[in-house]
């Protein structure tokens, strides 16, 4: 297929965790990824120390000498729990090659004119100060751009954000005057609204790996204002009276800086006031892809001890569903035009077919035309194990809600290792009413592996969970 036109600047901007980090004499800090990943989780706890940032900070860089480097190109993971993220590796090389878009090679100068970039940043610090610096290198890379070639010179930006990058490039484009330059935000899993996940993790600590381990790295997640800022913006904590916002309970959460905590409720408030304020309430160019049918945290409860949440994929009596880690209330934020929403859980958005389909209406003048409109929509909700323990067997559970003859499907599961080595397959168990079911027979080795799940004859409607299998060093409390 032929390449497809596309005028304007595309900027990929990662999710939390997806930037590569060094410190001041160049020595990687944070990068942990492919084969390297396992390994990283097991030592990460020795360093992690040394990415703690200061109380209050704020938006302010703390002057560390720790700079990004680049987009991390394989499985990574986030704070806190180890969910794995696919890379940015895959999702480049096909914007690549699908579109008239290219990167300025490692052996070019800056002043070469490219017009797809990829924005690393240091996703420790605030959104408002990574904002800025995104804004600063739109300007620049833009300006090049339109000065490269007459016809060029009306060109505008196109931000394709991951998770928590869509904060990054809402607060530039609303707060800090972005809009003006900005053709279309796509966001891909955006906690527009917050993640439960985030809050869990910052109340509950981190829960894999040997205890020390899991102590510096629970202290790490709670001083960062970025996993703050992830927090839930919409009332989703159990009290007598009704639903709370997390900053509105009588009694402090205990791990959240409390200040932290509600500077996020601000951070919000600024996007959404500014946006309401500049579109009406109303915004085409903001365009939302989000995952659905996968279970997801949705709502909490704290325990008797006001120690720990418990959390719910429930809100009221109704499953709300979402891409796993960010509930489809949260990623769809009110005014936003329609986006696609893929039966696809949070960490392999960015490389789903369905979402590579709907960018060519998105980034090109037409959709492709490779797809069978006619085919009927198979849509799975997959529930499975972000992280094993060594020598645990892998079960998995699909449901087919809303699929036509959904209760006669041949679902089949596929393990394929990170790391390389020979897949291992297993036909699920249909229970009915659209349930089915499977249990590998062999404990999966230690390491990263991408599950894939869906009708045998429907590639196109797989679901890729990410699965961390640990190892008895990863996992006890040594």
């Amino acid at each position: 297929m032929a390449r497809q036109p596309t005028h304007d600047l595309v900027v990929v901007v990662p999710g939390i965790m997806g930037s590569a980090l060094a410190d001041r004499d160049g020595h990687a800090v944070w990068g942990l990824s492919g084969a390297a990943l396992r390994q990283g989780i097991r030592t990460f706890g020795r360093s992690v120390t040394g990415l703690t940032l200061p109380h209050d900070l704020g938006d302010a860089h703390p002057g560390d000498g720790v700079v990004p480097t680049g987009l991390l190109p394989d499985l990574y993971a986030l704070p806190g729990r180890w969910a794995l993220v696919d890379g940015y590796s895959g999702l480049l090389d096909w914007l690549e090659a699908s579109f008239t878009l290219r990167r300025r090679g490692p052996g070019e100068p800056a002043s070469a004119a490219a017009n797809l970039v990829a924005f690393a940043y240091d996703w420790r610090l605030s959104c408002r100060f990574n904002a800025a610096r995104l804004g600063a290198v739109v300007d620049e890379e833009l300006g090049r751009w339109r000065a490269s070639a007459p016809a060029r010179r009306d060109a505008r930006a196109v931000l394709l954000c991951h998770s928590m990058g869509g904060l990054v490039a809402r607060y530039w484009a609303e707060c800090l005057g972005g809009h003006e330059v900005v053709r279309r935000i796509v966001t891909l899993g955006t906690p527009h609204r917050g993640s439960l996940d985030a809050l869990e993790t910052l109340v509950n600590g981190h829960g894999v790996g040997p205890r020390p381990v899991r102590a510096a790295i629970t202290r790490l997640a709670r001083s960062l204002p970025s996993v703050h800022q992830l927090t839930p913006d919409y009332a989703c904590l159990d009290s007598p009276g009704g639903l709370l916002y997390p900053r509105e309970l009588p009694s402090a959460l205990p791990g959240p800086d409390p200040a932290l905590l509600l500077d996020a409720g601000a951070f919000h408030a600024g996007i959404r006031d500014a946006a309401r304020a500049r579109t009406g309430g109303t915004d085409p160019a903001l365009v939302p892809i989000a995952g659905v049918l996968q279970p997801t945290a949705t709502t909490a409860s704290v325990d008797g001890g006001g120690e720990r949440l418990t959390v719910s994929t429930t809100a009221g009596l109704r499953a709300e569903g979402g891409d796993g880690t960010v509930p489809r209330l949260s990623a769809h934020p009110p005014g936003a035009a329609h986006g696609h929403t893929p039966c696809e859980q949070h960490g392999s958005l960015q490389n789903n077919p369905g979402v590579r389909d709907s960018l060519w209406g998105l980034l090109a003048p037409g959709p492709a035309e490779y797809r069978d409109p006619g085919r009927r929509p198979v849509r799975l909700g997959v529930e499975a194990p972000f992280h094993l323990a060594a020598g645990e067997l892998l079960e998995l559970s699909v449901t087919a809600e809303g699929t036509p003859g959904g209760d006669r499907l041949a679902v089949t599961a596929v393990l394929h290792p990170a790391e390389g080595g020979p897949p291992a397959g297993r036909t699920l168990r249909n229970l009915g009413e659209g349930r089915y079911r499977a249990v590998f027979p062999e404990p999966p080795a230690p390491g990263p592996y991408r599950l894939v799940v869906g009708p045998a004859d429907r590639p196109d409607a797989a679901v890729t969970a990410l699965v961390m299998v640990g190892d008895a060093a990863e996992d006890g409390d040594g």
